[in-house]
């Protein structure tokens, strides 16, 4: 009989990314919330240079289209948070694993980099990715060239 394993949650997300951002050096002025409470979930200052990074999270879906409903989500509730026009605070969705996929796909990369927006990708054993706007661009034009030679060579 296969295991069935329970989708990683909400805070289970935001537990590894406060534990990553702080080996990175994200320390200063930490603050989080609980899913009850208004306003980013994650919001923390580099211990250095003084920048802030906002991120929303979110936890796993039970089905195959809800990885994409908790990529959509989270972005619109980050963009209504982008409205700190001077400082340039960093934002972030921490999502799962395949919702951060998902995002790494479908977030135009001029968008990520304009707005400094970084997807932070955990996976079920806790282990995170940071994707920064750069490394997201580098992802989509290296899958728009392997598609171009997949159609070519088809």
């Amino acid at each position: 009989m296969a295991k069935s394993t329970k989708p990683i949650s909400e805070e289970f997300v935001k537990a590894k990314l406060i534990r990553f951002l702080a080996n990175k050096g994200w320390s200063k002025n930490l603050e989080f919330g609980s899913k009850r409470d208004h306003g980013v979930d994650i919001r923390v200052t580099n211990s250095e240079y003084g920048r802030s990074f906002l991120i929303e999270t979110k936890g796993a879906s039970t089905s195959r289209s809800g990885f994409e409903n908790v990529f959509i989500h989270s972005l619109g509730q980050i963009v209504t948070r982008m409205n700190h026009l001077r400082a340039r605070p960093y934002y972030g969705l921490g999502l799962p694993k395949r919702s951060a996929d998902i995002a790494l796909r479908r977030v135009p990369y001029e968008f990520a980099v304009k707005t400094c927006l970084h997807i932070l990708s955990v996976s079920d054993d806790g282990n995170v990715v940071w994707h920064k706007p750069e490394d997201i661009k580098k992802l989509q034009q290296g899958a728009a060239r392997s598609s171009r030679k997949r159609k070519a060579g088809s």
